[in-house]
């Protein structure tokens, strides 16, 4: 506001404070508390953490590395709450995952800026779900550049390895 509190340069300026707010924050260290300071005309906005923000980056990015490693989301809030303390749905873990279909879909459409030698296609099984749990073929194509360096392609999946 432009004055220490309780300074007397600080009267009739049309704003003062209004004491604070608390906000809980889950972090890697665990839950913490953080005090927010607010003003009579509700001014004042806080740099260090978004609005209506609960939990910290770090934790969101871990939530998406387990889900992309076919951990469920019932497990990842389990695994969550026993290493840092704080809570997530399943809900809100399925919600922080689908931050992911962006950027798959940009890697699908990217374009590709090299040669390639030789070209692998083939399929694999994997566990997906969908409506059931069952083990679907993700084709894969490979890349090899003319300096020896494999890269992946593409990949598509499908019900099975005959389509």
């Amino acid at each position: 506001l432009g004055y220490n509190p309780y300074a007397r340069n600080g009267w009739n300026t049309g704003n003062s404070r209004n004491g604070a707010y608390f906000r809980k924050i889950d972090t890697q260290f665990g839950s913490i508390e953080v005090q927010v300071p607010r003003d009579r005309n509700g001014m004042f906005h806080q740099h260090t953490l978004p609005d209506y923000k609960q939990h910290t980056d770090l934790l969101e990015d871990m939530v998406v590395k387990l889900y992309s490693k076919g951990v469920t989301t019932r497990e990842i809030a389990n695994l969550i709450e026993k290493m840092y303390g704080g809570h997530y749905s399943p809900a809100q873990v399925s919600n922080i995952s689908k931050q992911m279909i962006p950027k798959v879909e940009a890697y699908h459409k990217r374009k590709l800026s090299d040669k390639f030698f030789c070209v692998y296609l083939d399929a694999t099984y994997v566990p997906l779900r969908r409506e059931t749990f069952e083990r679907e073929a993700v084709y894969i194509a490979i890349g090899i550049k003319p300096n020896g360096h494999k890269e992946v392609i593409d990949y598509c999946i499908a019900p099975n390895e005959n389509i």
